[in-house]
């Protein structure tokens, strides 16, 4: 719930009118709390991103540190997935394939991918208890000490079952960062920040994801076993100074208030914010959290993962996890395979992972360039055109493979991974990581959030498993035509979303539940009109 009254007392001017504001008056509150929640949410509706990030620095500041954390999964994806086309790791992990190279199985493949996605869809399901019940700092603390430990497996695996068994365990507190780190931004933010801070979270991971091909390129050349054993050290550079920031740093006020401790919500709040000569009041924002809290409490709804399936709520979260499931089917899977194109088009070791330094390169770009987007287009627009985009240049991959083997095919296909990963991360890949933390009922946006990862995450199984056997040699071998495939389910998530997928651009919380209430089209969210909150009793929260 934390970010839900923040985003109704972070309201949008556009939706907001004098008819709006007056049913709060007839709210059975007392008359402070009420006209302290009506001047945070009028302030908030004046409110530019410049402005915001005046008065929010500290709060940008705390949530660019905690985000931080996901560097570490972006890091350990791509060494495990690039780890197969690196021969010290082969000939250590691997046997003798048809092709007279060193290398795994799909099957041990696919083992050691999934082993990660297994131990994150534990540590989310228990971030969605544990942390509402702990709170974010305490939570993540213990994640980063675990994290840590877990380290220790994978750097002195003597085996490929010691590697499943070190990716499940490392799996578990890197499930834990894919949501707390999204949620706490989106709760420590106003509205006018709230995009850019969510989808910051996809630009740590894209971070990581750079930082292991940088790391993997400089140690190609490397025939002992510190070419990988390396790798898996340098993830313990991040948990210690990260625990430090998160130790210092201050609890989410959303959190705060569910736990009815309305005077630590204030102080956390101004820790948050920096007053200068704004007429910026904390008491004045808690009381809309308050407020906010309240209404939705007495609309009957819970916060259990049972009641994301309820009424409006099964609509929301059937949004939410399909908005993430996307990001599996559209084929994003394969880009971490383009430096296996470029090694079969003739580029050695180190420069096929140079190229891959670029692809990533390119998708810290991207999620620049979508940060440029979101100003002038809706989230929807962008995803679901980033869909189309997507699918037009996977079936180009596939067309491509129908063409007689050669050096050329291979190149081009890798170079279309460029471009895939340029348009990915400049659309669905950080829009994605803003539409999950709207989309969701405030007082269930934690576990709502879990579920739609975890529905990644269980596809991820799948793509994990079929993905080695249509590129590995010695199973499918299907190369480039796997662009059929996944173009086929991108093309099927555009048709959904078209249909399904609302635009929460500039939409409080508050209006948003109104407009799922009124069972409003996807299509129609952006231009109808919703009357803001709906009265609330207050007694009990004061």
């Amino acid at each position: 719930m934390g970010k839900e009254g923040r985003q109704s007392s972070h309201a949008s001017t556009d939706h907001v009118e004098t008819g709006d504001l007056d049913v709060l008056k007839s709210a059975p509150m007392p008359h402070s709390v009420f006209t302290e929640a009506l001047s945070a949410t009028a302030k908030e509706h004046q409110m530019s991103p410049w402005q915001a990030l005046k008065i929010y620095p500290k709060a940008v500041g705390w949530s660019i540190l905690l985000s931080s954390a996901i560097i570490m999964e972006g890091f350990d994806v791509v060494l495990m997935g690039s780890f197969y086309g690196f021969p010290a790791f082969n000939q250590k992990y691997g046997s003798l394939m048809s092709d007279g190279k060193y290398g795994l199985s799909a099957s041990w493949q696919a083992g050691i991918v999934n082993a990660m996605s297994a131990g994150q869809i534990i540590g989310l399901f228990l971030n969605g208890i544990v942390s509402e019940r702990f709170g974010y700092r305490k939570t993540l603390m213990a994640c980063l000490a675990a994290t840590v430990g877990f380290i220790f497996i994978l750097f002195f695996a003597p085996n490929k079952p010691t590697l499943v068994v070190g990716e499940i365990c490392l799996g578990i507190p890197l499930g834990v960062y894919q949501t707390l780190t999204v949620t706490y931004a989106s709760e420590v933010c106003p509205v006018a920040l709230r995009a850019y801070l969510t989808t910051y979270v996809n630009l740590c991971w894209v971070f990581g994801q750079l930082i292991a091909s940088g790391v993997l390129k400089g140690l190609a050349d490397r025939t002992d076993q510190w070419a990988y054993r390396i790798p898996f050290a340098l993830q313990w550079a991040w948990p210690i100074p990260i625990f430090v920031g998160v130790l210092l740093a201050p609890e989410s006020p959303w959190w705060l208030i569910r736990q009815d401790r309305r005077e630590d919500a204030i102080k956390s709040l101004k820790r948050l914010t920096t007053k200068g000569d704004s007429d910026f009041d904390a008491e004045e924002t808690v009381s809309m959290i308050i407020y906010t809290n309240e209404m939705e409490k007495q609309s009957n709804l819970g916060t259990s993962y049972l009641d994301c399936f309820k009424g409006t709520d099964l609509r929301r979260t059937e949004i939410a996890c399909l908005i993430w499931a996307a990001q599996s089917l559209c084929g994003a899977g394969l880009m971490g395979y383009s430096t296996v194109f470029y090694q079969r088009a003739g580029l050695d070791v180190s420069h096929s992972y140079s190229m891959s330094l670029g692809q990533y390169g390119l998708g810290v770009l991207g999620t620049l360039v979508s940060w440029i987007l979101m100003s002038y287009f809706g989230r929807r627009t962008l995803y679901t055109v980033g869909l189309g985009f997507l699918s037009t240049v996977l079936f180009i991959i596939g067309f491509i493979s129908i063409a007689p083997e050669s050096l050329r095919m291979s190149w081009a296909t890798g170079s279309m991974l460029l471009v895939y990963t340029f348009i990915y991360d400049a659309t669905i890949g950080p829009v994605c990581f803003s539409l999950v933390s709207e989309i969701p009922a405030t007082r269930l946006r934690n576990k709502t959030v879990v579920l739609a990862r975890n529905t990644y995450n269980m596809l991820n199984l799948v793509s994990g498993i079929i993905i080695p056997h249509m590129l590995n040699v010695d199973a499918w071998n299907w190369k480039g035509k796997a662009g059929f495939f996944w173009g086929g389910f991108c093309i099927i998530c555009l048709t959904w979303a078209f249909f399904r997928l609302p635009e929460p651009k500039g939409r409080t919380y508050a209006e948003l539940d109104v407009l799922f209430e009124k069972k409003t089209k996807a299509r129609d969210f952006a231009t109808a009109r919703s009357e803001l909150l709906a009265p609330v009793n207050m007694e009990k929260a004061i």
